[in-house]
Order: structure tokens, then sequence, then C-alpha cells
């Protein structure tokens, strides 16, 4: 059986990870969308391993000093992480699970499990960036600001990703990185068992 693998999409905030992820996880039902764990509580029609895995602080502060993190970080006076054992589990199966993340948790896990396929959303132009951050309408000037040079500033660490996606349109970013996965599902480092496989169909 082919192993799996993590495919993180990742990139500054207003390039449309989100709605990137959405309309890949449609088209391709086969992915496996990770679960983060929270320590907040549910939101009305938010389900138990569905949305999230909901604990406590003690059992978040217990799973991380086990180690049981690929990332984890402390937003809004909450916890959240991503439980190994969940990608593991799913990717020794044969399973690609998908992680939609920030460019620092992004970076948390490359340094904790290099072996993840990482790519790095871009926005058309810097400009373009901006308008959208601006068409949200949840955020103050300073907000949008704080944001956009942010932005500027996680540019720097597209070197450290395996590939970049500029999402202009929504349809042509979904379909290069369908063919990154394509690209990555015939590594060869991913086919332990393919040398056995073409003799055993015989010729010989």
């Amino acid at each position: 059986m082919s192993k799996g693998f993590l495919l993180i999409i990742s990139g500054p905030a207003g390039t449309g990870k989100g709605t990137v992820c959405k309309a890949l996880l449609e088209r391709n039902k086969d992915i496996i969308y990770s679960i983060s764990a929270t320590t907040r509580k549910p939101r009305v029609g938010e389900a138990e391993g569905v949305n999230y895995f909901f604990i406590d602080e003690e059992e978040f502060k217990r799973m991380k000093k086990n180690d049981e993190f690929l990332e984890h970080a402390y937003v809004h006076t909450n916890y959240y992480g991503t439980p190994k054992k969940f990608v593991m589990d799913e990717v020794n199966k044969g399973e690609i699970v998908l992680l939609e993340i920030d460019v620092q948790g992004a970076l948390q896990i490359k340094n904790n499990y290099s072996e993840a396929v990482f790519v790095f959303l871009l926005p058309p132009t810097m400009e373009e960036l901006k308008n959208r951050i601006v068409k949200r309408g949840t955020e103050t000037e300073e907000d949008i600001n704080r944001r956009f040079e942010n932005a500027f500033k996680e540019l720097d660490f597209v070197g450290k990703y395996d590939y970049f996606v500029v999402n202009d349109k929504i349809e042509d970013a979904v379909s290069d990185i369908e063919a990154i996965i394509k690209a990555e599902k015939l590594r060869v480092k991913r086919h332990s068992d393919i040398k056995d496989k073409v003799i055993s169909q015989g010729g010989k």
C-alpha cells in the first residue's frame, strides 16, 4: 500500500486559503481534512470530531507536554493544536490529509514533520491582497494595515515551502494543487514496493 501524506496549504491572510481548501475538498472527496484540537467551547452547529476535537485546558497542556501536537498556538484566550495521532493514522492508511494553516503554524510543522508537502498560496498582486482584506469588511483600518504589513513579512518564508500556487482564479488554483497532489502520489519514496509490483506482473 502506498503511503499517504500531509498537505499543508498556507499563506498570508487574504490569499483565500479557506475558499481554495473548500473548493479542493468539494472536488476531491477522498481528501481528509485535518481536525484541530481546541480548548474553546463548541459554537452552535459544531460537532466533536467534525469541526474540532474539543478538550479542556488541562488535557491540552498534557498533550503539549507529551509532544502530541504537530503545531500549537494560543489565540484569543484559547489553545489550538494539530493532533499528531490523527494525522499520522490517516497518512499511514494511505490517505491525503489537508491542513489549512497560517505561515507561523506551517513553519512549526516544518520543524516537527518535514515529510509534509508544503504549498504557499500567493495573491496575484499585493494590491489585490489588500483589496481582499478590505472587502471582508470585518477588520478596522488598523487591523487591515497590520495584516498587510505581516503579509510582506510572511512572503520572506516562501523559500521554505515545496511549491507555490497563485490564487488569481479559484478553479485555476485548485487545479494547480491537484497537479501537485498527482505528482506527489508518484514519488518513489511513497511506493517502497513498486519494483516488486512490476516484477510480479510477469513477463520475465
